[in-house]
């Protein structure tokens, strides 16, 4: 019988086991540690300074800290500001003191550095905070934060002035691709020795850039991997039997697959329906299930041009300015403005009048001859162009009455006007069709 692999499992979580202990094995955030970057410039210089990490979860803000540590040979103190308070702070400035020798002389034999890494710094409160600012500036130890909140508001301007704040990103596929392989490598799941390259996938959709995320999901595979009731352990994960597995938790994250697909179908649809609280909740079920906001951002937008146009323009000017909203601000604070956009366009009129005169202005080129230009509406930049009657009875509208000229003709000849766009009687269309109403009674005058 198999052996029972699961109670083999070291008790340090996976995480931990494969941390990265030097600079060179960590994955991701080379635009901070990559050569000549900002970090790895501090950690060459041999001199510590007290700096923020801002970074949604899993992105490596420990794992830099721990090596700050290493590399500077310092004392290192962990407080968790969720756990913490001010006892932690007073007994981590005690312990440096203590490090750094009684008279304070880092060249003293009993001198070390310390560094005091405070984990989600941003719950702290402002007394708390205020807590180190003496400590930092006389240089007693090295303050580190970590937080997932935008520092500019979560922490107070006196310690945000002494600290370098370096923005952490969540982690690319190919990261993520480069831990599992590494985990496979290293032989650190055990009876696992391979992962189908559709599991991987579905494994990275569903770690959506955080590393812890990946490897806890992982551990639990390994675990799982033990205890198959069969005479050969289970060697290989397939896509198949990690949905067996895990269940309805990874299938959510299929982002390539039909769920995906039938849920922004179902957005696009309730935006369409002009129902506010259905679109909200397939917009939120997006992005719950992995959906990547960048990618909704783009969907927003071709909603707006598809199913509003010219019924409201402004749709389309909101789904642009919600698109940039994201960029600038990312996850979570970012996600509201999207919300705000599916809202808007969900109530705004709707019109697919230019979607559908498009689509058949396109059908229509490509089955048609290609028509001359006719030469009253051919520019004429030189003598033997306008010779060859280039531009020749050509009206310009500015100089006509209304700004219109009634009874020109801008198809190519022989050419019957198509009447691809046709408004509907709602929003801005209204008036819109009002206006192409008028000036067509106005052609029709001077026929």
């Amino acid at each position: 019988m198999a052996t029972n692999i699961a109670k083999k499992i070291p008790a340090i979580p996976l995480a931990e086991r494969l941390r990265p202990q030097t600079l060179g094995e960590v994955i991701g955030q080379q635009h901070l540690l990559g050569e000549g970057m900002p970090l790895r410039i501090a950690f060459e210089s041999g001199q510590p300074h007290s700096c923020i990490l801002w970074g949604p979860p899993g992105v490596g803000k420990t794992t830099i800290a721990r090596l700050m540590a290493n590399s500077f040979d310092a004392h290192f103190i962990t407080i968790s500001a969720v756990l913490g308070g001010v006892k932690e702070i007073r007994e981590a400035v005690e312990q440096a003191s203590i490090w750094r020798g009684q008279a304070g002389d880092l060249a003293d034999a009993a001198g070390k550095r310390t560094i005091v890494f405070v984990d989600e710094v941003h719950r702290f409160n402002k007394s708390q905070q205020d807590a180190f600012l003496p400590h930092v500036e006389s240089g007693l130890f090295t303050f580190i934060g970590a937080t997932t909140e935008n520092p500019s508001f979560e922490v107070n301007s006196a310690l945000l002035s002494r600290a370098a704040v370096y923005v952490l990103q969540p982690l690319s596929e190919q990261d993520l691709k480069r831990i599992v392989a590494v985990a496979i490598e290293k032989r650190a799941l055990l009876a696992i020795e391979t992962i189908a390259p559709e599991a991987v996938d579905r494994l990275v959709a569903y770690a959506d850039g955080d590393a812890r995320r990946l490897l806890n999901t992982l551990e639990s595979l390994a675990v799982a991997a033990g205890n198959e009731k069969s005479a050969v352990q289970l060697t290989e994960v397939t896509d198949a039997w990690l949905l067996k597995v895990l269940g309805e938790r990874m299938r959510r994250y299929d982002k390539g697959g039909e769920q995906f697909y039938d849920t922004i179908s179902a957005l696009h649809k309730s935006v369409r329906g002009s129902d506010p609280d259905a679109s909200l909740y397939w917009f939120m079920r997006m992005l719950d299930g992995g959906a990547e906001p960048k990618y909704m951002a783009r969907r927003l937008i071709r909603m707006a041009s598809e199913d509003i146009g010219l019924a409201d323009p402004r749709a389309l000017r909101m789904a642009l300015d919600a698109a940039e909203v994201y960029e600038r601000l990312g996850s979570p604070e970012g996600e509201l403005a999207l919300a705000q956009c599916v809202v808007y366009l969900a109530v705004a009129p709707k019109s697919n009048a230019v979607y559908v005169a498009f689509n058949e202005a396109k059908a229509f080129i490509k089955n048609d001859g290609t028509r001359p230009v006719p030469l009253h509406l051919r520019n004429a930049p030189t003598k033997l162009m306008k010779t060859l009657d280039y531009g020749k009875d050509y009206r310009y509208a500015h100089n006509e009455e209304d700004g219109f000229a009634a009874g020109e003709n801008y198809f190519p000849e022989g050419m019957d006007a198509p009447g691809f766009y046709r408004p509907v009687n709602r929003g801005l269309e209204i008036r819109i069709a009002e206006k192409l109403n008028e000036l067509r009674l106005k052609n029709a005058a001077k026929d």
